[in-house]
């Protein structure tokens, strides 16, 4: 199977940088940073390496064509021209994303079954047999992007998104995706040996990926990818770099990372996700209203939290107390800490009484506007 060479890197929009230093700590030099990913260049190895290791990305795509497309028959023919049995068998299914700007063709469900089309008909030519369509767990998706009459190609290597890494199984109010928490917790600067406490913990998203961040343990290592279906598979020699990478994860030893909630069905699903993760021996969670929050002092540990923020006024009114108490028990109990606050409401962040952070930066979770917070207190 030919060797990919042009890559792009999917990521939330702000995380660039953070992935742009993750590649760059994988010695991966020909890199560019552009709106919403990475792009570089590299071989087989390289793709394995970045679905799973890196912490802060969700899809690792190969560029298979580049063509002018101003009609349905350019683009038909454009596909046509990309050998697709490199990527799929007589068993395998697809699914295609189509999308398209300022070009001639800008109707993107149209694009998609052009492009379905062709691979469909190339297919049917060589073996005879047509591939059907799934749409939710396909051996092969292409993402066919458009921008002023210019067609580009690409296939995901990863399948499912990568800030799925298997270990969430319960999911606790407005989840913070795994790969957005890695990003803040770069982001927050926390050096991975600080304690690392979040007295708003959720589903645990902050302790499960601060655990495996300390512990040196690639967060892909356990799930599958798209690949490793596709007609050509090194199996062996991907098998060994998991096995390279299993051996590199370091036990957690005496560092401490604890979270709290004062729910305590949100509690009984973090400590079950923990135990998923392989942490529920070494990483706490209690049950815990934040305004009583009184760490040890001196531990100069980093609060990494993202509390409510009350989508209606009526709970924004209730949350303000909750703030307020939080602020309180920062200031009283975390002197020398580095706190770290995901915010969806200013509003409620200044109820904390905290100054003005000398660090912000604005992040979307989702479609939500937010700014993650930080000061030295």
């Amino acid at each position: 199977m030919p060797s990919p060479q042009n890559l792009f890197v999917t990521c939330a929009p702000g995380v660039e940088p953070f992935l742009d230093a993750e590649l760059e700590s994988l010695r991966i030099s020909k890199r560019e940073r552009q709106v919403g990913g990475v792009s570089f260049e590299g071989g087989w190895r390289d793709v394995w390496r970045a679905n799973l290791e890196l912490r802060t990305a969700i899809r690792v795509l190969s560029r298979v064509g580049r063509f002018q497309a101003r009609n349905a028959d350019e683009l038909y023919r454009g596909v046509m021209k990309v050998d697709w049995s490199r990527f799929l068998g007589p068993e395998s299914t697809l699914a295609v994303r189509g999308q398209a700007r300022d070009s001639e063709l800008d109707h993107t469900l149209f694009v998609a079954q052009r492009v379905k089309d062709a691979v469909c008909d190339q297919l049917r030519e060589r073996t005879g047999l047509r591939p059907s369509v799934d749409k939710n767990s396909p051996t092969l998706r292409i993402h066919a992007h458009i921008f002023k009459d210019r067609c580009t190609l690409s296939v995901d290597t990863s399948g499912d998104s990568l800030h799925r890494r298997g270990w969430r199984e319960i999911q606790g109010r407005a989840p913070l995706s795994e790969s957005l928490a890695s990003a803040l917790l770069i982001a927050s600067g926390w050096d991975k040996r600080q304690p690392l406490l979040d007295p708003f913990c959720g589903s645990g998203t902050f302790l499960v990926e601060g655990a495996w961040m300390a512990m040196d343990r690639a967060p892909g290592l356990e799930r599958s990818f798209a690949f490793e279906g596709w007609p050509g598979h090194d199996a062996a020699a991907f098998a060994k770099l998991r096995e390279e990478l299993r051996a590199r994860v370091k036990p957690l030893g005496k560092r401490v990372i604890w979270g709290a909630d004062s729910d305590p069905e949100i509690v009984e699903a973090a400590q079950h996700n923990l135990e998923r993760a392989g942490l529920s021996d070494c990483v706490r969670v209690e049950r815990a209203d934040a305004r009583a929050f009184a760490p040890r002092h001196g531990w100069n540990a980093q609060v990494m939290t993202n509390p409510p923020f009350g989508e209606r006024v009526s709970e924004e009114r209730k949350l303000i107390k909750v703030y307020e108490g939080f602020g309180e028990a920062l200031r009283e109990h975390a002197g020398g800490f580095r706190v770290s606050l995901l915010s969806g409401n200013i509003n409620l962040a200044r109820s904390t009484g905290l100054p003005n952070p000398k660090e912000w930066m604005d992040i979307k979770n989702g479609a939500l506007d937010c700014r993650l917070l930080s000061w030295q207190l």
